[in-house]
């Protein structure tokens, strides 16, 4: 008995908690949520359920910990050093990117509100707002302005694709038959679509997505300590 128990022992070393999450990782960029059963994780990794229950307790916590995996890569090698505005636009831009390339990460953000992987972005941003000189008052307000913005917009950008990948559609002809359709709105009822119908044909949705970024933080110059 002790000698199996030893075996087993070596058996759960050896399956660590970090195989587990890449092996979860590749399976809901493979097929999503759906697709990551402890059945499935059984199989990819060869093993038992019971010697991944041994880590992971649950694919709740299963989901956070693979979300959490993507978002510390991702600050680890974007946030790098520079000025407080310039290491909120890394982390924006790396976190787009992310939920871009892991469409499942935009909406395990959102239900890991108040975890870990939120956790991270929010310190991350919370840290260069306070280096900003950015009032205390005030602070929480503009950090979930930008929390908000980057998980929200990043999140739909990444939900968009997904969406197109699953039903065929290519992005070029989409938007193309959008913009006739709005160029065919009713002048008085709908002056500024029509306006834009165009700009919808080519727009990058990362400029956009930085562009706004960009404004709010602008925006953060009159609420700093000692503003005149």
């Amino acid at each position: 008995m002790v000698k199996k128990a030893r075996s087993s022992q070596r058996r759960e070393d050896s399956l660590s908690r970090d195989r587990i999450i890449e092996a979860s990782i590749e399976l809901l960029d493979e097929s999503g949520e759906d697709g990551l059963t402890f059945r499935a994780l059984s199989e990819r990794l060869a093993t038992g359920p019971g010697a991944i229950y041994w880590h992971i307790a649950n694919k709740s916590d299963l989901l956070v910990a693979a979300c959490d995996a993507i978002v510390a890569r991702m600050v680890d090698e974007h946030v790098v050093g520079g000025s407080p505005k310039a290491t909120i636009r890394a982390l924006a831009l790396g976190m787009f990117d992310a939920m871009e390339a892991h469409a499942w990460v935009g909406t395990a953000l959102i239900r890991a509100a108040g975890q870990l992987p939120t956790v991270r972005v929010l310190e991350c941003i919370g840290q260069q707002v306070r280096a900003l000189g950015v009032a205390a008052d005030t602070q929480w307000t503009i950090v979930s302005v930008l929390l908000n913005y980057i998980l929200g917009v990043g999140g739909q950008n990444a939900a968009n694709a997904q969406f197109a990948r699953t039903h065929g559609l290519d992005r070029s002809s989409f938007l193309d038959a959008v913009a006739t359709d709005w160029s065919a709105l009713d002048a008085s009822d709908y002056p500024f679509a029509r306006s834009v119908a165009g700009a919808m044909r080519d727009h990058d949705d990362r400029v956009d997505y930085l562009a706004g970024i960009d404004l709010i933080l602008a925006g953060i110059k009159g609420t700093r300590t000692g503003r005149t």
